[in-house]
């Protein structure tokens, strides 16, 4: 886990700096730069996971006509090496940065359909004088880029890119619409005017012109097919997918640990480590103290003394939250509307003083196997949605019309999806319906984005999913979907990347192994969600490693006592 940055075009090592002593927590291990001796220069800062005493970067083979910077892991580097090495390869370091390199040589840009795990990172091909970047399929990691007077500039974190003073400090203001929607700026976009993030499952070319072209290599229906299965093979081939992710998750050669918070995602994690380890998982949880707010520290305990963690907890107040707030707007650099950033701060600097770099968090289960709203949103769409949209479309309107009359609020905006044939489902969170931000924005904003509706961004990726999904008529399968492509990149793993990278820790995440999720994603709705509702297939995959209280508890979000 790492700090990348770089660019191409006039520029100077001043600049270079500048963009690394941005993030410096990213990297507090080791810094690097490369310079091609004309117009390309590449930096990067380490944090030591993987051979640390060989792993620094930028890495270039031995001829000097490829070198690389990355930040992620590669889980299955060592069985790439080894092939490699009987094809002729040859290595100066155990390191999976090198192992990318060497596969660019074999496959080109299609290398990366290779990689299993999370990944950013930019070759430079110096035969063909052209930048290679990539994002993983999921969007664990950030890539953000930018292009100005000729030149073009990406890095891990937006305020690098900053450091370039003709850089302009505007706002994206089409972006800000949106994020007022969807608590974060849909990629490819930032809030900052000029500035984009790589989408997740993107590779970009950026050639010797510096012409910028970018492409899609994965979405999440690759790789799997609907299969029908029994209810317990369903089960059966889910516990073995995480079993393995798991394994693979715990590549390191430094300490790792696991964010416990007592619910059936963490515990699922943690249950499947220390089935693995011959020593005990180092656990850590946080709650609140000062507030009404009810705390999971029972449920953690539980599962620490099930599972004989060396179990750690910390409990926050009003004043650290506060004290917080300054370095909160620094690290995410864009607005990311979700307040768990601050808990997931604390917990994560726990796990650094504690002496653990590596932590394994529960993100994308929710948007695999359901959350328990979204059991209710399909009664809706499967009952009264159904019945109102079949009525005369200027009845619909008539009825939107007169219920935006009296309120903004969201069954006004329900009344106007359905009059207007828009999706009822828009994502596992939303802020303002259009109605609130139409009143929130100025008479100006109003008039310069006239015709701009968010379902313009929900309805392109439904059209993807009609036109890819082997599901197409599953509207729990829409509801992953775009869940796993708007809310969970741009939002719920910012929010984990940014947070525990501000400490020097690297964040892992072992529901969304690339396998799981194809596999997940084409399970039916019937097998999902079965007699018990949301997580189901989890629970009957898992059920008999988890203590009961834990297993049938209520789902209680990680959330925050504002």
């Amino acid at each position: 886990m790492c700090g990348i940055c770089g660019y191409s075009g006039v520029g100077d090592q001043e600049t270079l700096s500048k963009m690394m002593a941005a993030m410096p927590y990213r990297g507090p291990d080791g810094q690097g730069r490369w310079h091609d001796g004309r117009d390309l220069y590449l930096g990067h800062l380490r944090l030591s996971i993987i051979d640390i005493e060989g792993g620094y970067q930028p890495i270039a083979i031995a001829d000097q006509s490829l070198v690389v910077v990355f930040n992620g892991e590669i889980y299955n580097f060592a069985d790439h090496r080894a092939d490699l090495a009987r094809r002729g390869h040859r290595f100066r370091s155990q390191t999976d940065t090198e192992v990318i390199l060497h596969l660019y040589e074999e496959h080109g840009v299609e290398l990366v359909h290779k990689l299993r795990g999370m990944f950013a990172f930019a070759i430079w091909d110096v035969g063909q004088r052209r930048l290679f970047l990539a994002r993983d399929r999921l969007g664990i990691k950030p890539l953000y880029y930018t292009t100005r007077n000729g030149r073009f500039l990406f890095a891990s974190e937006i305020k690098a890119l900053l450091q370039d003073p003709t850089i302009p400090r505007r706002v994206n203001e089409e972006a800000l619409y949106h994020y007022l929607s969807f608590l974060a700026a849909p990629a490819p976009t930032t809030l900052f005017d000029g500035i984009f993030k790589l989408p997740a499952g993107h590779r970009m070319i950026v050639d010797a012109e510096g012409r910028v072209r970018t492409e899609e290599y994965w979405d999440v229906f690759d790789g799997g097919s609907p299969a029908s299965l029994s209810p317990e093979d369903y089960a059966t081939t889910l516990r073995q997918l995480l079993q393995d992710s798991v394994r693979t998750h715990l590549m390191s050669d430094v300490p790792t640990g696991v964010l416990l918070s007592g619910g059936i995602d963490s515990t699922t994690i943690t249950a499947l480590t220390a089935s693995l380890l011959d020593h005990p998982v180092r656990t850590f949880s946080i709650g609140f103290h000062g507030s009404d707010y009810p705390n999971e520290f029972e449920y953690a305990r539980l599962a620490s003394q099930t599972y004989g963690t060396d179990h750690h907890q910390l409990s926050i107040g009003v004043e650290q939250m506060i004290d917080f707030l300054s370095k909160l707007v620094y690290h995410q650099d864009e607005p990311i509307a979700d307040p768990v950033c601050v808990p997931v701060y604390y917990v994560s600097q726990l796990a650094k003083e504690r002496g653990t770099t590596v932590i394994q968090v529960g993100e994308g289960s929710d948007e695999l196997f359901a959350y328990p709203r979204w059991v209710d949103t399909l009664d809706l769409y499967d009952g009264r949605w159904q019945t109102y949209g079949r009525l005369p479309r200027p009845l619909r309107r008539l009825g939107a019309g007169l219920a935006s009359q009296f309120s903004y609020g969201d069954r006004a905006e329900l009344l106007r999806r359905a009059a207007y044939n828009e999706e009822l489902f828009w994502g596992g969170a939303e802020a303002f319906t259009e109605g609130q931000k139409r009143r929130l924005l100025s008479p100006r904003l109003r008039k310069s984005l006239k015709g701009l509706n968010s379902h313009q961004v929900v309805q392109a990726y439904r059209e993807r999913f009609l036109e890819r999904s082997p599901l197409p008529d599953d509207y729990l399968a829409w509801m992953g979907y775009l869940d796993l492509h708007l809310r969970l990149p741009e939002l719920l793993l910012m929010r984990v990347d940014k947070m525990s990278m501000a400490t020097s820790v690297e964040a892992r995440v072992p529901f969304l192994d690339h396998e799981v999720v194809s596999f997940a994603m084409n399970v039916p709705r019937s097998a999902k969600l079965g007699g018990t509702g949301a997580k189901h297939l989890l629970r009957q995959a898992v059920g008999d490693l988890l203590p009961p209280a834990i297993r049938d508890r209520p789902k209680q979000g990680f959330s925050t006592p504002l």
